[in-house]
């Protein structure tokens, strides 16, 4: 060992190791650190124990522990149920605070679902392995689609074996996608996937469709690779040509090929690019593609040149029923109802739905309300504290009619009930969510219900009539009097 310039270390025993956890303040007493040179058995155990902990400081075998137990607090009764109904509140207030900043959206999507068949897949990290569950998640993500989105188009695409296959095609019809999605059910992921076919035969989908209408893919990436034909950086700039939005949700890390292509497609903004953590993670980052994204303007100066107003003609169909069933023009199969396009006159089968012989849009008036919410989303509703609830004397939700927790005395307040009037952002110490237009009350639930279903506050709504009946009973003479005239006048034309 004369050759070596580091000094022999020799390998600690077992007695040594049991000494060394029995008494770890021993070595501050026999000087053992990292410029004390000990000789002997027990200098050469030192060393060892300084150089264990070196190598447990540079990130050896150390774990982190989510110490997740520790936010359970027994409650006065000796229960955990307040605190398990805390949390739950805490997801649904989550899933709620969200920026309701009215922004110019497209309202008219079209988009083509790319899910990964390929082997990567079949691990099992998400529950019960990431295959079945992309299936399941995206079977929700069409329901909730064309729920968020019902003048919209979707398509679905699957890779497998390096190629690009076509599940389901462009269409309005939910039914249709979740039914090519569940017969992949039976189907076992495998091969490679490759980015670039599928993102050619997604530019393929959608290079007939309108241009009033956005282009977007979303892409559920599972693997760390892509085998491709050729440069897919040349797609990427084909991709940018035809304004076409690539957003992905990776389930194993983040890819740097992915990382630039939502990057280039969206205007320099890489947020759309999410790596699922679990399963709710993953859920979530689907479900946020629903909503329509913000339109950008090509320029810094977003005149009205860039995005030019234009009027789309649609048609708004009645539903017939014939008495004989006869062929619909957009899958030639005999049935009896249907609705007739008011252009031309053919039949198609359901709505929204672009008329197969003239192209004219047809949807229903519900269709563009439901589609309006987007552009004017609900205001978030404030947190209620103590001193706001004794304040505003609210016992029951404006809504529902559900029994608030009783306000307890000043001295139980606490902190909570210290402000102004609300809390922070987050839980509300009261039960209670209000409305800043109309300062009424509700509970969780229906500050769940009110933005995510109906997206309209029913105090604000109630409100506007209540307000009408009491200006209609303020003025009942002068209202009479004014429409005992009007029909006067009617009858004088009438008769002359």
């Amino acid at each position: 060992m004369a050759d070596s310039d580091d000094e022999y270390v020799a390998e600690a025993s077992e007695k040594d190791i049991e000494i060394d956890n029995d008494d770890d303040g021993d070595d501050d007493e026999l000087g053992t650190g990292s410029g004390a040179a000990i000789s002997g058995p027990g200098g050469r155990a030192a060393r060892s124990r300084d150089a264990r902990r070196k190598k447990k400081g540079r990130g050896g075998a150390e774990w982190e522990v989510s110490r997740t137990w520790e936010t359970l607090v027994e409650g006065a009764d000796g229960t955990i149920s307040a605190t398990v109904e805390g949390l739950l509140e805490a997801g649904k207030r989550k899933r709620l605070l969200r920026d309701t900043t009215p922004l110019q959206r497209g309202i008219i999507r079209h988009l083509i679902l790319v899910l990964d068949l390929s082997f990567a897949m079949a691990e099992k990290d998400l529950r019960p392995t990431r295959y079945l569950l992309t299936l399941r998640y995206a079977q929700e993500f069409v329901q909730e689609f064309f729920e968020q989105n019902p003048i919209s188009q979707l398509g679905v695409l699957g890779m497998r074996d390096g190629l690009a296959v076509r599940i389901s095609d462009m269409s309005g019809n939910p039914t249709e996608h979740i039914l090519a999605i569940q017969a992949l059910l039976t189907k076992d992921p495998k091969g490679l996937p490759s980015l670039q076919n599928a993102l050619e035969m997604a530019r393929g989908a959608l290079f007939h469709t309108p241009t009033h209408g956005t282009r977007e893919v979303l892409i559920i990436f599972g693997a760390l690779l892509s085998s491709d034909p050729g440069d897919i950086h040349t797609t990427i700039q084909t991709l940018v040509s035809d304004k076409i939005r690539v957003s992905i949700i990776g389930l194993a890390a983040q890819v740097a090929i992915c990382r630039e292509l939502c990057a280039k497609t969206n205007a320099g903004d890489d947020s759309v690019y999410g790596v699922a953590l679990n399963e709710q993670h993953f859920r979530e980052l689907v479900m946020d593609a629903t909503t329509p994204p913000v339109t950008h303007h090509t320029t810094a100066t977003g005149s009205a040149k860039d995005n030019p107003a234009s009027l789309l003609m649609m048609g708004f169909p009645s539903r017939t029923l014939d008495p004989f069933p006869s062929l619909c023009a957009c899958h030639s199969t005999p049935s009896r109802g249907g609705y007739l396009c008011s252009r031309c006159g053919s039949k198609v089968c359901s709505l929204p739905a672009s008329c197969p012989a003239c192209g004219l849009t047809l949807i229903l008036s519900t269709h563009l309300a439901r589609s309006y919410h987007h552009l004017f989303p609900l205001m978030n509703w404030v947190e209620v504290s103590w001193q706001r609830a004794a304040a505003a004397k609210s016992e029951n939700c404006f809504a529902c009619g559900l029994a608030f927790p009783r306000v307890p005395p000043r001295a139980q307040w606490g902190d909570a009930g210290a402000g102004s009037g609300v809390t922070a952002k987050g839980i509300s110490v009261s039960g209670r969510y209000e409305c800043t237009v109309c300062q009424r009350h509700f509970c969780i639930d229906c500050d769940v219900f009110a933005h995510e279903v109906v997206h309209n506050c029913p105090g604000c709504q109630s409100g506007i009539v209540q307000r009408e009946e009491t200006t209609i009973g303020n003025g009942n003479a002068n209202g009479n009097a004014e429409l005992k005239g009007q029909q006067e006048q009617v009858d004088a034309m009438d008769t002359g």
